[in-house]
């Protein structure tokens, strides 16, 4: 057992939604347990088994001072370091703060203000440390996640597609919401993993895997706003959402966010 490879799980600020992608592998993650050693995953047991780990997967984004400490220490102590879903990989839905005084959230949400200490932003993983891998989602999707672990076991890349939601919309044969029901969409823009849920049931895309390879906002939001699908307050609703802060997400948002 010892000379398996050690995997950790490390939780930052999230709601541990991707983690339980993790435990919902069910027969999958036993396939995952006769291949490694799960060494330290909170979320499915007590036990720790002291590092260094071969593979960190490490969920959440970074708000704390002590967050910023921790996430230091996993990667000295990590061989591999993987993060995963959007909070990891873009600051997740707490990353709106970002756009706004944070004092002004903490005094409105708590009762004592005073007790809190927090960091001004939420921040992906790779802006504090050097990431091997992201894998992105809200949440993630377990088969992708997956084959990143059996990637990096093989000493493989991991076959992850970069193309946008809409390839997925043609895969299963959806028809275009914003073309056939005038449905403001960011598919085109957003990277594939979901298997383009939302439109197969006639919504709009709202951007859960982050930006797909080179996404055009600029053409997309001009063209949504000429055929009057949404005005500028609901696009800057759509780019700025769970991965508020992925620079192509957020660079749109502020785009459309100054218009008079």
């Amino acid at each position: 057992m010892g000379d398996k490879p050690k995997l950790a799980v490390w939780k930052f600020s999230s709601c541990d939604g991707c983690q339980l992608s993790l435990l919902d592998c069910e027969d999958e993650l036993l396939a995952i347990a006769d291949a490694v050693e799960i060494a330290y995953f909170m979320e499915a047991s007590r036990e720790v088994i002291e590092g260094p780990y071969t593979i960190s997967l490490v969920e959440g984004s970074i708000t704390t001072l002590d967050e910023k400490a921790h996430i230091q220490h996993v990667r000295e102590i990590s061989d591999v370091v993987i993060t995963i879903g959007a909070c990891a990989t873009a600051g997740g839905i707490q990353a709106l703060r970002n756009f706004k005084n944070v004092n002004d959230f903490v005094s409105t949400v708590y009762a004592n203000p005073e007790y809190i200490n927090t960091l001004n932003t939420a921040t992906a993983i790779k802006d504090h440390i050097d990431v091997d891998f992201e894998l992105r989602g809200c949440p993630i999707n377990k088969n992708q996640l997956l084959e990143v672990v059996s990637a990096f076991l093989n000493k493989r890349k991991p076959n992850i597609p970069t193309y946008s939601v809409c390839v997925e919309c043609k895969k299963r044969g959806t028809p275009c919401i914003m073309v056939s029901q005038g449905i403001a969409c960011i598919g085109p823009v957003t990277q594939a993993g979901c298997d383009a849920i939302c439109p197969s049931i006639g919504r709009g895309c709202f951007g859960c895997f982050g930006p797909s390879e080179l996404p055009n906002t600029d053409s997309l939001g001009g063209w949504i706003l000429e055929q009057d699908m949404a005005d500028e307050a609901e696009l800057v609703r759509l780019f700025r959402n769970f991965n508020a802060d992925a620079p192509e997400f957020k660079e749109a948002s502020k785009k459309y966010d100054n218009r008079n």
